[in-house]
């Protein structure tokens, strides 16, 4: 049975091819290479510096000298003179039945440039033994958690590691070589307490994977962003948008800041609520005046759901997480400018979004937009019942 999709997907090619091209030390003015169609994204020194969707032929150069900006290939290139400090980092993996994605996973991790000192992976109540063979078979540490929830799996990763630093990624993710190495010199100083990084999509090979990466990736840019206090407080009216800092498949964090502001909140990751754990947490850490770190040379691959209907719930999902989100940010800081979002924003958001969709139909960017609003419901109702449930 064919999958529905929206109407300005009807003459897009699937699937969306993404090109690589590598500038090799050289001005963007000198690639010449003419392209089609797809996902274009520029490498420098075998690290990408820019991207752009192209839906017709365009000149390589116009398109690279467009999107590649200056900055951005400078910053590239002092990372890569920059020493490392020695760093004890753990890498932490929590999985639930991806076998297949956890070893695909694992596979990128032997060419880290920068060897962790240890692989945990957290088996969230995965059903039969195939994901514990994976991990012994990589070599990497397990650890069990049969509470289901991604934080619950969090927080016994951090409680098994006994390392400095502590960097997580998904199941479902593929690592560039010097991921953890650029996450690691991206802590250049006392206050940052967490750095996330630059994630691509691994593939687009169906219409869910292009309207997720097109409206809901992970993906924030090839510009190093620090958010701070100053971040946190112009924001505070209706709270700071945390979820700009990066995504939880790529985060990094000091060991110690754990135990001065506690562990990820399990209120968040239990059934409906779904995810928002790690934005959550970025928003506590700026209220204790830590800094999160946005490094786009550290690099991964995301490969999202492929179908429609997989797609459908992850959205419902994220918008439960959401919400629930603001308001134990709100508990956790006191903040009302979270319930100001949640009061005034959203329900002015949606009404925007709900005559649009009216006026010209679903597109892409509509084409959810009731599970978006079921998910916001649900989150809501779904934290005020655990309110007063043990954080972490």
């Amino acid at each position: 049975m064919q999958e529905i999709i929206p109407s300005d997907l009807a003459t897009v090619t699937f699937p969306v091819p993404i090109h690589y091209l590598d500038l090799a030390s050289h001005e963007p003015d000198t690639v010449a290479a003419p392209i089609s169609a797809g996902l274009v994204v520029f490498l420098a020194d075998g690290l990408p510096v820019g991207q752009a969707y192209v839906d017709r032929p365009e000149a390589a150069a116009e398109l690279a000298g467009r999107v590649v900006q200056p900055d951005t290939l400078a910053h590239a290139r002092q990372v890569a003179q920059a020493p490392l400090q020695n760093r004890e980092v753990s890498i932490l993996i929590c999985t639930k039945d991806r076998p297949e994605e956890l070893r695909r996973c694992l596979a990128s991790i032997p060419e880290q440039s920068l060897k962790p000192a240890e692989i945990i992976v957290v088996d969230n109540a995965s059903s039969g033994n195939a994901t514990r063979r994976v991990v012994e078979e990589a070599g990497a540490t397990y650890v069990r958690e049969d509470r289901v929830g991604l934080d619950f799996a969090r927080n016994a990763a951090i409680r098994a590691a006994k390392t400095e630093f502590v960097a997580f990624t998904d199941d479902d993710v593929v690592l560039h070589q010097r991921w953890l190495e650029n996450l690691m010199k991206a802590f250049d100083r006392p206050e940052i307490g967490c750095v996330t990084g630059l994630i691509l999509p691994g593939e687009l090979a169906t219409p869910a994977q292009f309207i997720f990466e097109k409206h809901w990736g992970f993906g924030r840019g090839y510009i190093r962003q620090d958010f701070g206090r100053d971040f946190y407080d112009s924001h505070r009216r209706y709270g700071a948008p945390v979820w700009t800092i990066g995504a939880g498949a790529s985060q990094a964090f000091r060991r110690a800041v754990f135990d001065e502001i506690g562990l990820f909140d399990v209120r968040l990751d239990m059934g409906a609520a779904g995810c928002s754990g790690d934005s959550e947490y970025w928003n506590r850490l700026l209220h204790h005046g830590h800094v999160c770190r946005y490094e786009p040379t550290a690099v991964s691959w995301h490969f999202h759901r492929k179908d429609m209907q997989g797609l459908a719930r992850q959205i419902q999902q994220y918008m439960s997480g959401h919400i629930a989100a603001l308001l134990v940010q709100y508990q956790n800081t006191g903040n009302g400018g979270n319930l100001r979002r949640i009061l005034i924003s959203f329900p002015k958001y949606f009404a925007k979004r709900l005559r649009k969709r009216l006026r010209k139909g679903a597109t892409s960017h509509d084409f959810f937009l009731k599970q978006e609003m079921l998910g916001s419901v649900n989150g809501a109702l779904y934290v005020l019942r655990r309110w007063k449930m043990r954080a972490w």
